[in-house]
């Protein structure tokens, strides 16, 4: 394993993950979101410090995490975290918003993508979350993991985040309950559903498991739907 994804307090959870290269795909798949979606984020020495604080807060957890495990994570002097950030508070924001806008942007690709009515668009954006949930899975169990240690000034805004999620789906399940597609009398709570459905894949998922994230995705596609009750496949 790559000691730079490292957290000596934790052999078990390290040998666990280590077994199906985890932290190793998950440096690379965060170092390319993080180029994507962070590029305001420009120091090297910035982007080390929030890779290294995602691998010692999904092994440690927020709270048992210090600022100088993160910093010697990163092979960084202990002050060099408040260079770039102004608390390990931000740091944990940071990765949080990386996680909400990726996941705000697969919304968007689902709801963008061709579809002959409510029940294929459900099917396509439950494909596009899902399979991004299970890719970037280390990512999602972090930010769904230590949502509650955020700041409430920073928890509003992630809030935000996920009204809007939960508004997007709510949309299409009402629509095909109008086209006669879906069957359920609770469009909100179905899609309180179908969401944390896929959110839970964080927790769970591995990728050295049976199923790729691709396969996730449409498995989860089909379930969405007969979770709305349509009686059509996706």
């Amino acid at each position: 394993m790559s000691a730079r994804l490292v957290d000596p307090r934790n052999q078990s959870e390290q040998a666990r993950w280590a077994s199906g290269g985890e932290l190793e795909r998950t440096h690379d798949e965060v170092t390319a979101l993080l180029a994507r979606r962070l590029g305001d984020v420009r120091p090297d020495a910035a982007r080390k410090i929030l890779l290294a604080a995602l691998a010692a807060f999904a092994t440690s957890g927020y709270a048992g995490t210090t600022t100088r495990d993160i910093a010697a994570l990163a092979r960084l002097s202990p002050a060099a975290l408040y260079v770039h950030f102004r608390s390990k508070e931000e740091v944990l924001f940071r990765i949080s918003r990386l996680g909400h806008e990726f996941s705000r942007e697969g919304f968007d690709r689902g709801l963008a993508a061709p579809a002959d009515g409510p029940g294929q668009r459900l099917a396509n954006l439950v494909r596009e979350i899902s399979t991004g949930y299970a890719r970037f899975n280390v990512l999602s169990r972090v930010v769904q993991n230590e949502l509650r240690a955020l700041s409430a000034e920073h928890f509003a805004e992630m809030a935000e985040f996920r009204r809007a999620y939960r508004n997007d789906v709510t949309a299409v399940i009402v629509a095909g309950v109008a086209a006669g597609d879906f069957r359920t009398a609770d469009a909100a709570g179905t899609a309180h559903a179908i969401i944390s459905l896929c959110v839970d894949l964080g927790r769970w998922y591995r990728a050295d498991g049976t199923h790729s994230p691709e396969e996730i995705g449409q498995r989860y596609a089909e379930y969405a739907l007969r979770i709305a009750g349509a009686g059509t496949q996706a």
